[in-house]
């Protein structure tokens, strides 16, 4: 026996607009609380130079050359210090898009050898316009 009458029950509906709303927000938030730091990551100690600083271009390759001599591509490490490593990397970067030049960021205590190493690297790829990275330095010292 039914004794509520002819009532339909109604069904529950769930409203999607708040949690939207928080999603919206929270992408929002993370979006203007990231930083965008071009940075290789390395704890790389640059030598003091005297000259202007060279606007960046874009289509420059960044090598980073660590106090050990270690070679880190766009970032990215080499598996090992040999010539053929890094001409085969530096060749797979020519290949990959247009190349306008190279940027040495070699650490102060680096050997002079894997500087020398990497710019001859660069000139039996091709790589015309090679830079290496300094600091300017303190008018104070």
């Amino acid at each position: 026996m039914n004794l509520r009458g002819g009532r339909r029950r109604e069904e529950p509906e769930i409203n999607l607009t708040p949690l939207i709303d928080v999603v919206f927000l929270l992408l929002i938030f993370f979006m203007v609380t990231t930083t965008f730091v071009r940075d290789a990551g390395l704890e790389i100690t640059l030598p003091e130079a005297e000259a202007d600083p060279v606007p960046d271009e874009t289509g420059t390759l960044e090598l980073a050359v660590d106090s050990a001599g270690e070679y880190y591509l766009g970032g990215t490490a080499l598996i090992n210090r040999e010539r053929a490593t890094l001409i085969q990397a530096l060749e797979e970067a020519l290949a990959a898009g247009e190349v306008a030049g190279l940027v040495i960021r070699a650490d102060a205590g680096t050997p002079h050898g894997a500087v020398v190493r990497a710019m001859d690297a660069a000139g039996q790829v091709g790589i015309e316009r090679i830079a290496i990275a300094a600091l300017p330095v303190d008018e104070d010292d």
